[in-house]
């Protein structure tokens, strides 16, 4: 008898599937006994539910006999399997798919090894442990070597420590394969802050351009200094100042240096009003 695979209907499926869903992953077959393609699926779906062996179970549903289930659920032709995680529908197939595409579904779903490691890595950065969260995000890049959140969280932790080399060689080997891309983008643009702000002297490069106000070269690097300080207003100020001044100034380094800032803080709903406030004034700049 396997354990991990079960019927359910209308009686249990709150307990069996929704409620389940909250501890490990359900898969809702939704068959009927006319159903050729349900009876190939159903064996493969039951054969996997056994190898797995808990990291997902299977709750067998038949759509005839349960059809105000199906009809909430939007079921239209069967076989259909639906996967719940924490009480939602999260993704579904309809037919009798190939054992190998099957497990790819299910893999694609599953909680990586890797994510207790991410987590601990994460508690200790909130500690200020930064070695260790990287030694617990290295361990955990070998568990699961295509995890891009463990990578992303690395690279976050080198910025942090201002290794400009070994988060470059983490965002360039995501480069346009990146699922996160928003949170790639943003890690990309921090990246260019740091190697073009770091080491700067504000109080000199303020100096600079009290005694003349059109030194562009000081204005950006002003800039970047400020906003690796995270002194946003200030540095988006001296970019949209040399926009005005000569747009087109080092192949209009500082149009894209605020564009890399939007790109930075567009994540972050603290930085809305500023970003969007700054938009319109390059817009209206650059017009």
């Amino acid at each position: 008898m396997n354990p991990f695979s079960f019927d359910v209907g209308s009686a249990d499926f709150q307990e069996k599937v929704i409620a389940a869903s909250h501890r490990t992953l359900v898969l809702v077959d939704f068959w009927a006994e006319w159903c050729a393609p349900c009876r190939v699926l159903k064996p493969i779906l039951e054969k996997l539910a056994a190898e797995y062996g808990g990291r997902f179970v299977l709750a067998k549903l038949n759509s005839d006999r349960d059809q105000e289930i199906a009809g909430r659920y939007g079921v239209r032709s069967i076989p259909n399997v639906k996967a719940f995680v924490n009480g939602e529908m999260v993704d579904e197939f309809t037919g009798a798919l190939p054992e190998i595409q099957i497990r790819a579904f299910i893999d694609g779903l599953l909680p990586s090894p890797a994510e207790p490691l991410r987590i601990a890595a994460q508690e200790a950065r909130a500690r200020g442990d930064s070695d260790v969260a990287c030694s617990l995000l290295a361990d955990a890049r070998e568990l699961d070597p295509a995890n891009e959140a463990v990578q992303l969280d690395l690279a976050e932790i080198h910025l942090d420590q201002h290794g400009t080399e070994a988060a470059r060689a983490i965002l360039d080997a995501l480069e346009h394969r990146a699922r996160d891309a928003a949170r790639h983008g943003a890690l990309q643009a921090r990246l260019k802050l740091l190697v073009a702000g770091g080491g700067a002297d504000p109080a000199a490069l303020a100096a600079r351009i009290a005694a003349n106000a059109g030194d562009l070269d000081a204005r950006l690097q002003l800039a970047h200094a400020l906003a690796l300080a995270h002194d946003y207003r200030p540095a988006l100020e001296q970019l949209l100042e040399c926009v005005r001044r000569d747009r087109k100034w080092q192949d209009e380094a500082a149009r894209k240096s605020m564009l890399d800032l939007f790109t930075l803080l567009g994540g972050n709903a603290q930085y809305d009003d500023l970003v969007r406030e700054f938009r319109i004034q390059l817009a209206r700049t650059l017009n």
